[in-house]
């Protein structure tokens, strides 16, 4: 059985979110008029971890409803979330005369998804595209709001568009065939979501500490659902981060600079664990934020599997690679803190040395 959200844009619906617990629901999703594939090509488009776990049940699904049904695949990693690798779809997609009226279907986790909906927004000037996220970190983050994009020369996400897609379809049961890294990378934008607008979502998270990391899949469906609906909340005032969206960038900053530093040899989760962290030392030492919820914050990520500290980084050398982060405004960065939890608040005013005491508190040898 499934459950279903819509997200508006410009106030009026634009996709829904499906919530499943299996590919089952799929097949009655794909003769809808918001799809329509029976008159379509199909290009599901997938990393090489996702295929050998679920591109041929979802490619089975779709060949049954549509008029072709191929799959690209691409090496699996962030580092392979390049403009190359677009080139190559586009390549495909011109061999296999995909017109702008067929459909891309990005199944896979963030940078699958990232990626076929920058491939869609590009190609032929726009083609529809849907959803399957397999990972936690897509299911409640990356897939919902209509960002796409590539990193460029190791720069996250520089390159990019506003596009929505036409439907997202979660299988929960994808989680249960993440390893414990992946998974754990996934819970620190979950935690996030919490952090910055509902404390008593962020106090649920901690009271179901053992139902979350054991993947109780009846508690994982009410937490990506709630994570959604705070994140369908926000995108929904500010579908293009003018202002309000930008809240959910909290703990990103210095996230993507430690992800850059560390040549991407670090899941994207895990730094922004590491961000999020700083970002509340900041908050804290500007005198926002009291100390105890500094300190509950910081041990919190622990017991989800997620680091509070790094090793071999150059501090100074992170504080330069913030500058170059996309949220960049008139030379100041637009950094996220916490008034208190639940509570995040755009800030200009960061300086350089604050940034710089912020990574000196989670840079701590050997302790990764």
């Amino acid at each position: 059985m499934s459950n279903r959200m819509t997200i508006n844009y410009h106030e009026k619906p634009c996709y829904d979110i499906v919530f499943s617990g299996s590919f089952n629901d799929l097949e009655k999703e794909l003769a809808t008029e918001v799809l329509h594939t029976e008159k379509r090509k199909v290009c599901i488009i997938t990393d090489s971890n996702v295929e050998k776990l679920y591109a041929d049940e979802v490619k089975a699904i779709f060949e049954a409803h549509s008029k072709q049904t191929v799959i690209f695949t691409f090496t699996a990693g962030e580092e392979n979330k390049t403009l190359d690798v677009i080139k190559k779809m586009y390549t495909f997609l011109i061999e296999n005369k995909f017109d702008r009226k067929d459909l891309l279907v990005a199944l896979g986790g963030g940078v699958v998804g990232d990626m076929t909906g920058y491939a869609a927004a590009t190609y032929l000037r726009g083609v529809d595209f849907m959803q399957i996220p397999t990972t936690l970190l897509s299911q409640c983050d990356s897939s919902i709001g209509g960002k796409t994009g590539v990193d460029f020369d190791g720069y996250k996400n520089m390159v990019g568009a506003f596009y929505m897609p036409k439907l997202v379809y979660m299988n929960m049961f994808t989680l249960k065939s993440l390893d414990g890294r992946q998974f754990a990378s996934g819970f620190a934008e979950v935690m996030k979501h919490g952090l910055i607008k509902d404390a008593k979502y962020y106090s649920w998270l901690i009271d179901h500490m053992y139902e979350i990391n054991d993947r109780d899949i009846t508690v994982l469906q009410e937490m990506i659902m709630h994570s959604c609906s705070i994140k369908k909340s926000v995108v929904e005032i500010d579908p293009t981060e003018q202002g309000e969206r930008a809240l959910l960038n909290y703990g990103h900053t210095i996230g993507h600079a430690i992800e850059k530093e560390k040549n991407f040899q670090m899941f994207h989760g895990e730094c922004v664990a590491l961000g999020c962290v700083a970002a509340a030392f900041i908050s804290w030492q500007k005198g926002y934020l009291e100390m105890e919820d500094y300190y509950e914050i910081r041990d919190m990520f622990v017991p989800f599997g997620l680091p509070i500290s790094v090793e071999d980084i150059i501090p100074e050398d992170i504080v330069k690679l913030t500058k170059s982060d996309k949220k960049m405004q008139n030379g100041n960065i637009k950094f996220i803190l916490l008034h208190k939890l639940g509570d995040a608040f755009i800030d200009m005013s960061v300086t350089d040395e604050e940034i710089l005491s912020a990574v000196q508190e989670i840079y701590a040898e050997g302790d990764f």
